[in-house]
């Protein structure tokens, strides 16, 4: 990479999308260079719209861009085997929405891939940039609530969305887990990595995907996480982590919390509480920062979001889907 701007190219269209690239205008040294879709007319939107100077009508022509240092990838999950491996084929760097990819098998395989070319690839998973995620790891690393033993994290939302809906559909992925369940399953493995043992029930829908899942996930030192994922309700969106020696809990948003409280026994409760210069509870702009860091740095992969872990946590999920018997098509089995 050189020259100070780091340069991007957006693939995909979509919400996120647009979320992520409004969010680097708060990022002086980043700048929008080429956004690509399948097809001409919303790529050529898209660039209007956010000041975007090429428009791609295909992938290829994005990932073969010389000019782009790097890709954010922000199509569908099940579609980001495909176009993460087509940018880093071409030897681009890749920031790649969560959940990572369908299943362990793909993204070992973009893994590998990236490992191969000496290429930078990260899991767009914002949870473990996030200043507060940082904060409340860098107190349980330091012995804050002394040895965690258990940790409870939701997401939910009353989607109410149709059967033709991507949350409903299997080609897309469809279901609670990959989209929502990601996170607590992420953020109990940011604290206790990859349990030993996996139980899961889940209520599926009429197409066979998860319309919420609950699973109590275990390790060889004892400690338990219990997680649960929803699209079908609104739960707390919250997460609990005890220790021997005291509790942190986290409010609404756990994965992007402004505040969370430290209780430890025979002592005054300790609020810790965002720092307002790191701007809204709400952005994308930290791991689009440390994406960019870790480039400058010469680094292929984010001490804050490694590569190992990533596929620790779609080992993870495909256990979960095991146990409750959800398989998308083109899934041996």
């Amino acid at each position: 990479m050189t020259g100070q701007n780091v340069r991007w190219g957006i693939l995909a269209t979509g919400g996120m999308a647009a979320t992520f690239t409004a969010d680097l205008v708060d990022l002086p040294d980043a700048e929008v260079v080429a956004v690509a879709s399948r097809s001409p007319e919303p790529a050529k939107a898209f660039a209007e719209r956010f000041g975007i100077p090429r428009a791609y009508g295909d992938w290829e022509s994005l990932a073969r861009d010389e000019e782009v240092d790097i890709v954010y990838v922000a199509t569908p999950h099940s579609a980001h085997r495909t176009a993460a491996g087509l940018c880093l084929e071409a030897g681009r760097n890749v920031l790649c929405e969560k959940p990572f990819t369908l299943n362990a098998r793909e993204a070992t395989e973009l893994v590998g891939l990236a490992r191969d070319r000496g290429r930078f690839l990260m899991e767009a998973m914002w949870m473990y940039c996030h200043p507060m995620v940082r904060r409340l790891k860098a107190l349980i690393d330091d012995g804050a609530i002394g040895e965690v033993r258990t940790v409870h994290a939701d997401f939910g939302l009353a989607a109410n969305v149709p059967a033709s809906h991507r949350l409903r559909d299997p080609a897309l992925g469809g279901g609670a887990l990959l989209d929502l369940g990601v996170y607590p399953v992420s953020f109990t493995q940011l604290l206790l990595g990859e349990p030993s043992d996996v139980v899961a029930k889940a209520t599926l829908s009429e197409e066979k995907v998860d319309l919420q899942t609950g699973a109590l996930l275990s390790w060889e030192n004892g400690a338990v996480a219990s997680v649960h994922c929803s699209i079908v309700s609104g739960t707390a969106t919250s997460a609990s982590v005890t220790g021997s020696e005291g509790r942190i809990d986290i409010p609404y948003g756990f994965f992007f919390p402004d505040r969370f409280v430290l209780h430890r026994e025979g002592r005054d409760a300790e609020e810790f509480t965002a720092d307002p210069a790191d701007g809204s509870r709400n952005t994308l702009k930290h791991e689009a920062a440390e994406a960019m860091r870790a480039l400058r740095a010469g680094e292929t992969e984010s001490p804050l979001v490694p590569l190992d872990g990533t596929l620790a946590v779609m080992r993870t999920l495909d256990a979960i889907r095991e146990r409750i018997g959800v398989r998308y098509p083109g899934e041996a089995g």
